[in-house]
């Protein structure tokens, strides 16, 4: 739940998306889901001369299990949160008596 809590905070934002298939996609982040499915608007292919069937592509939906790295700017980390919430996440669990 800690990547979909983070990307969650990136909705708006710039990111670059590749694919297992080695396409390149720039955009907004519209919205991420629990199975980390993306969609963006304002689409464009880093490499549109290799992929010209893609340049009309305006908004697109990503299947997360075809996702192999997102790019996100350093400057959109707000890296207080997620270290918090990675602390939460692996704090040991205590007993209730």
């Amino acid at each position: 739940m800690l990547f979909f809590s983070f990307f969650k905070t990136l909705v708006g934002k710039e990111i670059a998306v590749e694919l297992k298939n080695d396409v390149v996609l720039t955009g907004t982040l519209h919205s991420v889901d629990q199975y980390l499915n993306i969609k963006l608007t304002n689409v464009s292919v880093v490499n549109e001369n290799r992929y010209p069937q893609l340049t009309a592509l305006k908004n697109c939906f990503i299947r997360g299990s075809v996702v192999r790295y997102v790019q996100i700017n350093p400057s959109d980390v707000d890296t207080e949160l997620l270290q918090d919430a990675t602390r939460k996440e692996n704090a040991p669990e205590v007993a209730s008596a």
